[in-house]
């Protein structure tokens, strides 16, 4: 079928500054969802990609890829979904389908996968991600919002929810008590903690101040809180962490975190630094504690957080806020002004 013509809100230049602009779907496939968009998280990430700091930027560029909508196309062989089911749409739209990543369901992981915004669909025309109207995706890249989820709660585990459970899976059901350390408390640390705390995991938040200590320990129910300027603090919590979750998305040193470790200890990054990060390895090799990274999750893992969330009850803290409200929410988002998500409400904000 022809693409439908739609409106956005995109990026045209390294300024990031997001304004109306109209483009085309894709044509839709037989395997093709087509949805409105209902809701969008707002991700650090879609700022540096809008800049171009992550990848070079065909402009205009339509970023989100934490998309909440509803089914309104099926294509002839979709069995997956129906017209009117609550779907999501999260960092891949395609990928190749035949490598051992995608066969082994780590679809994240292919070398051919396709971004939902900033890359180019098998057609050859540019991927439009959340901040419009409607999306076309394959089934494949389409998961079931649960009933009991509200739509705008499920926006920010679409990408910063999975990026913090799928490498927090390997720690689940565990004979042994896990003793946590989240780094950083932003869009992903929150949720991380939420996660780890679920889990059954002693969660201690680490950070560079004690202007979050409130919202961990009280709101979130991490059960400790550590000060990584306060070196009395860092120095009696030395040895005492099973892993580390670095959410932090920028430069910062490695070795105050490393020594947290206990022997045999893992840092896991999934916050992404532009500039290189630096230590010495003689910890590590002293301590067989080990620096890995992980790199959002799979289709299964992002149903299966959506599912656990549900299950679980718990709740994100976010800030809905209108469409036109976007580039001063990417003001605020800058000065780390949010708790701890905005979600964009883009049904009703003029865009149909």
């Amino acid at each position: 079928m022809e693409g439908r013509r739609v409106i956005g809100w995109a990026a045209r230049d390294v300024s990031a500054h997001l304004s109306p602009y109209s483009f085309t779907l894709r044509k839709t496939g037989p395997e093709d969802v087509v949805l409105k968009v209902l809701y969008c998280g707002v991700d650090h990430t879609d700022l540096l990609q809008m800049r171009g700091e992550l990848m070079p930027i065909n402009y205009p560029l339509v970023p989100g890829h934490e998309v909440v909508g509803e089914v309104v196309e099926v294509g002839s062989e979709v069995n997956k979904f129906k017209l009117g089911d609550k779907v999501g749409v999260g960092c891949l739209i395609s990928s190749c389908g035949k490598c051992l990543s995608c066969n082994s369901n780590n679809e994240q992981y292919c070398n051919q996968r396709v971004f939902t915004y900033g890359t180019v669909n098998k057609d050859g025309t540019p991927t439009h991600g959340g901040f419009s109207s409607a999306m076309v995706v394959h089934q494949k890249f389409v998961v079931q919002i649960p009933e009991k989820l509200a739509p705008e709660q499920a926006a920010p585990l679409l990408c910063a929810g999975v990026t913090a459970y799928s490498p927090l899976k390997q720690f689940n059901n565990s004979d042994k008590a896990i003793k946590a350390g989240i780094l950083g408390l932003g869009g992903v640390g929150h949720l991380a903690v939420l996660i780890a705390k679920a889990m059954g995991h002693h969660v201690t938040v680490i950070s560079s101040s004690e202007k979050k200590k409130v919202d961990a320990l009280e709101h979130l129910q991490a059960d400790a809180f550590l000060v990584s300027s306060n070196a009395a603090e860092m120095e009696g919590a030395s040895a005492t962490l099973d892993y580390i979750l670095d959410t932090v998305p920028a430069f910062h040193s490695l070795e105050p975190y490393i020594s947290l470790l206990k022997a045999g200890g893992k840092l896991i990054f999934v916050g992404v630094s532009t500039k290189p990060l630096h230590f010495n390895n003689d910890e590590l090799i002293l301590g067989n504690k080990s620096l890995t990274g992980s790199f959002i999750g799979s289709m299964e893992e992002t149903q299966e957080l959506l599912d656990f969330w549900a299950e679980k009850g718990l709740s994100t803290m976010i800030e809905v806020v209108k469409m036109d409200y976007i580039n001063k929410a990417f003001e605020r988002l800058e000065r780390n002004d949010v708790r701890y998500r905005f979600v964009l409400e883009v049904a009703g904000s003029n865009l149909e």
